[in-house]
C-alpha cells in the first residue's frame, strides 16, 4: 500500500461500515467479524451499536484502537440480544480528526427515539449545511458528516426514519455510504455517484447484511446479493428488504483507487475481483514499460498483485525483495541521528540477498508526492540493487480527491506540471514508468465513464461549493 495516501497530512477519512438486520442471529458478533475483514479501511477507532436492547434502548461500544482492541473478547458478544447492529472502523487525517468523540457509530437521542449512524465518505457541502444548522439553534458534539445527517433527519419532524432520510439525504452533496437505525430497522444508502461501496447479502438463516467490501460477507458466511446501486436506499426491518431511489439522475463514478490499491484482494467491486484486476494492470504495465532486469518486486500489500501479473507478462522471476514489518504502529520516532538522516524505516526492508547486484523492476500502485517513492528506491540501493526501475500500476496523480480519498494539493503532486523523463532523477530511479489512463480501464474492465478518475484526469463529477 502506498503509505503516502495514508501520511499525506490532510483531513479526510477512510472508513469501513457494515451493519444489518436478523431475528435469531448474533448480530452483535457477526458484526464485530465483519470489522475484522474491514479493518484495512480504517485502523484508528472501531466501535459496534445494537439493539434493541433493555428499555428498547441501543448497546453502544467504541473506542480508539483497533477492533482488537475495543473488542478484545468478540464472544461476548454473542450474549447480546438484538436484532440489528450497525458498525465501523475509521481513519482520520490530521490530528484534528483523531479526537475519541469523532469514533463511531454515532448515537443521538431525538424526539422519536434514538439514532445510530455510520459514514464513510466525504460531504463537499458539509460546511455549508453545519452554518445552516447552527443558525437553527443546533449543537455539534463531533466533527462528522455523520452527526449532520443526524440533525437534519431530527429537523423533519417524521416519525417515520425512512421518510425523513429521503428528505434530507439528497441536499447532501459529495461521496458517502451511511447505514442508519433507530433500532427497528437498518437502511443502507450510497451517493448518487456511487463513489464509494456499498454491497447487499443475505445470512444464512435469516436476515440481510451490509458492507464496505464483499470481503466481510465472506467472513460471516453471507451470500453477497448485489451492490447497491448509486442513489439507492435499502431499507430492512422485520417485513424483509426493500428498496427505493431517492437521488435524482443518479449515475456510477466509483472510485478507480479502491481496485488500485484501496479495497482488499479478496473484495468484489461491481462484479470484478481486486486482486485479478491489480494482476491486470500489472500485465498492462510490462506491455507498455518493459525494462531488461533480472527480477521483479512489489512494495507490499496493495502492489503484489500486480507485480506478480508484471513479473508474469515480461517473463521475469518474481522476488519478495521487499518486507513488511506488520506489528509497527502508524507512528514511529526514528531512534538515532542516522537513521533520521538515512530515512530508514521500520515498516519496510529489502531482502539483501535477493536484490544485491541485481537490476529490480520494482513494482508500486501510485506515486503522490514522491517522498515515499525516494525511501523505497534507497532501501533498494542500500541492500545492493545495481539498478532500480519504479513501474507504477497506475497514472500520474495530477489532481486532489474531494471523495474521501486523503490526496494533497495539486502543486504538492510530484507529477503536477512535470514530466514522467524528469521523475527519476528526484527520486533516484534509473527509470520510472507509469499505467496509462486506457490501459488502467481496460485492466478494470468496467466503461470509463462509470469510473471516477479525476485525481488522473482533473475532471470531477462534482465540485466542492
Amino acid at each position: 500500500m502506498n503509505y503516502e495516501l495514508l501520511n499525506s497530512g490532510k483531513r479526510q477519512e477512510a472508513c469501513g461500515v457494515c451493519g444489518g438486520y436478523a431475528e435469531d442471529q448474533p448480530l452483535a458478533f457477526l458484526t464485530c467479524f465483519s470489522l475484522y475483514a474491514l479493518q484495512h479501511r480504517g485502523q484508528e477507532s472501531a466501535g459496534i451499536a445494537a439493539g434493541p436492547g433493555e428499555g428498547r434502548k441501543l448497546w453502544l461500544k467504541k473506542g480508539m484502537g483497533l477492533v482488537s482492541d475495543v473488542f478484545p473478547d468478540s464472544a461476548d458478544l454473542k450474549g447480546i440480544v438484538c436484532k440489528m447492529a450497525i458498525g465501523h472502523v475509521r481513519y482520520s487525517y490530521g490530528q484534528e480528526g483523531r479526537n475519541p468523540e469523532n469514533t463511531q457509530p454515532l448515537k443521538l437521542r431525538y424526539r422519536y427515539g434514538e439514532l445510530a449512524v455510520v459514514h464513510n465518505g466525504h460531504l463537499l457541502n458539509s460546511t455549508g449545511l453545519r452554518e445552516e444548522l447552527e443558525c437553527q439553534g443546533a449543537i455539534f458534539q463531533t466533527d462528522t458528516d455523520s452527526e449532520l445527517l443526524a440533525h437534519m433527519v431530527a429537523r423533519q419532524g417524521s416519525s417515520c426514519l425512512e421518510e425523513s432520510l429521503a428528505e434530507v439525504v439528497p441536499r447532501l452533496k459529495g461521496a458517502f455510504a451511511f447505514i442508519v437505525s433507530d433500532g427497528h430497522k437498518v437502511i443502507g444508502i450510497r451517493d448518487g455517484y456511487g463513489f464509494r461501496p456499498l454491497s447487499l447479502a443475505s445470512l444464512d438463516g435469516g436476515g440481510y447484511f451490509l458492507a464496505s467490501e464483499t470481503c466481510a460477507f465472506d467472513t460471516i458466511g453471507a451470500s453477497f446479493i448485489r451492490d447497491l446501486e448509486p442513489g439507492e436506499m435499502v431499507v430492512i426491518d422485520e417485513g424483509g428488504l426493500r428498496s427505493r431511489p431517492i437521488i435524482d439522475f443518479p449515475c456510477s463514478k466509483l472510485c478507480v483507487f479502491e481496485f488500485i490499491y484501496f479495497a482488499r484482494p479478496d473484495s468484489n467491486l461491481q462484479g470484478k475481483n481486486v486482486h485479478l484486476v491489480r494482476r491486470e494492470l500489472g500485465r498492462q504495465l510490462a506491455r507498455e514499460h518493459l525494462v531488461a532486469a533480472d527480477i521483479v518486486s512489489g512494495v507490499p500489500d496493495s502492489s503484489i498483485a500486480a507485480a506478480s501479473g508484471f513479473a508474469e507478462e515480461a517473463g521475469l522471476p518474481y522476488e519478495m525483495g521487499m518486507v513488511k514489518n506488520r506489528y509497527i504502529g502508524r507512528t514511529f520516532i526514528k531512534p538515532t541521528q542516522k537513521m533520521r538522516e538515512e530515512g530508514v524505516d521500520i515498516k519496510l526492508n529489502a531482502v539483501k540477498k535477493i536484490v544485491e547486484g541485481k537490476k529490480v523492476v520494482l513494482i508500486d500502485d501510485s506515486i503522490v508526492r514522491g517522498t515515499t517513492s525516494v525511501k523505497l528506491i534507497k532501501i533498494m540501493r542500500r541492500a545492493g540493487a545495481s539498478e532500480v526501475h519504479l513501474r507504477i500500476s497506475s497514472p500520474p496523480v495530477t489532481g486532489s480527491c474531494y471523495y474521501g480519498i486523503d490526496i494533497p494539493d495539486a502543486h504538492e503532486l510530484i507529477a503536477y506540471n512535470r514530466s514522467a523523463d524528469e521523475i527519476p532523477a528526484l527520486i533516484k530511479a534509473d527509470s520510472i514508468g507509469y499505467l496509462s489512463m486506457d490501459k488502467t480501464v481496460e485492466a478494470v474492465g468496467l466503461p470509463a465513464d462509470k469510473l471516477c478518475r479525476a485525481c488522473f484526469t482533473g475532471r470531477y463529477p462534482v465540485l466542492p461549493g
